[in-house]
């Protein structure tokens, strides 16, 4: 059997690089050669749970059809998030909790999608189904995925099954407090002084076409908003920068606080801004900012009304 390579998407987060630890562990245990991998080195929330339960990030390329022919993706099916010469690869197996969208294959899959808050929600569901036991550490890095993807479960995402499986991987992983963990990791990964202004605004960005509008949307935890919005200048010039460096109509960035989950939305783009304002139901202001209460997901709460206001 062919050696494949299992990966999540770029700019990956927790839940992209644990995904693919996890999925490929699982895999490896029904007789498939597999090794994970990452399109991006791990943020620094990431970093601190590979620290705290003493893995090692998987390596990061750039192109795996120099590589291998097969690959089994998680956390993403959109092409533009995935590997760049993904058309040069066949797709074997895929498991995912976003929506689908441009995704093809010349060939059946093995597909695995479940709309709950985390994709290692998903994968701990499959290894009990399968009666594979997940290794201490690994349980930690479950853990670790869904507590960022569902803000330690405040998030709208949030199932019933997200709540089961972090209780269950806590146990697993010897967590005796998993909200006391939860903050500690939040806050690692929302230090934004340390990042750099493209971290800041690319670091957690994903790309989508809607109504034929190419634009991107980035995404970055703070304990206090302030401490994102003191930058905007300097924000601003690095969203305009990819913007042309990569044919981006628009670039939205929402900034979220991890305390009191509100967010402020930060729009850079000339044209289609009234289709922003009418997605959310707020006006931007003269500091091309608008107010987000409640607003965490942007999987959940800011692409469908993008979508909808785009393309209905």
């Amino acid at each position: 059997m062919d050696k494949e390579l299992v990966f999540g998407h770029q700019k990956p987060d927790t839940d992209a690089i644990t995904a693919a630890m996890a999925f490929s562990y699982f895999q490896n245990q029904l007789g498939y050669e597999t090794e994970a991998v990452a399109l991006g080195e791990p943020n620094s929330e990431t970093q601190f749970a590979l620290k705290k339960f003493g893995m090692k990030a998987p390596r990061v390329i750039e192109t795996a059809a120099n590589e291998v022919s097969k690959v089994m993706l998680v956390d993403h099916n959109e092409p533009q998030q995935s590997v760049k010469d993904i058309d040069q690869l066949t797709v074997t197996h895929l498991v995912d909790h976003h929506r689908i969208a441009g995704f093809d294959t010349a060939q059946p899959l093995w597909a695995t999608l479940r709309p709950y808050g985390c994709v290692s929600t998903i994968l701990t569901e499959m290894f009990r189904e399968k009666h594979i036991e997940i290794p201490a550490d690994l349980a930690g890095m479950m853990l670790s995925a869904i507590i960022s993807d569902t803000l330690l479960l405040n998030s709208p995402t949030t199932t019933d099954h997200d709540r089961e499986a972090i209780e269950y991987l806590a146990k697993v992983a010897g967590v005796e407090d998993y909200n006391k963990y939860g903050v500690e990791l939040l806050k690692a990964g929302a230090d934004v002084d340390s990042k750099s202004d493209a971290d800041i605004v690319d670091g957690d960005a994903k790309t989508f076409e809607l109504g034929g509008v190419k634009m991107r949307i980035g995404q970055v935890n703070a304990v206090e908003l302030e401490d994102v919005f003191k930058r905007q200048d300097d924000l601003e010039k690095t969203m305009k920068s990819l913007m042309a460096d990569n044919g981006y109509e628009l670039f939205l960035l929402l900034a979220t606080n991890i305390l009191t989950s509100d967010s402020q939305l930060l729009v850079v783009g000339d044209s289609n801004l009234d289709k922003v304002e009418a997605a959310f139901g707020h006006k931007l202001g003269d500091n091309k900012r608008m107010d987000l209460p409640g607003v965490v997901s942007r999987k959940k709460q800011v692409v469908p009304p993008l979508t909808d206001a785009f393309e209905g």
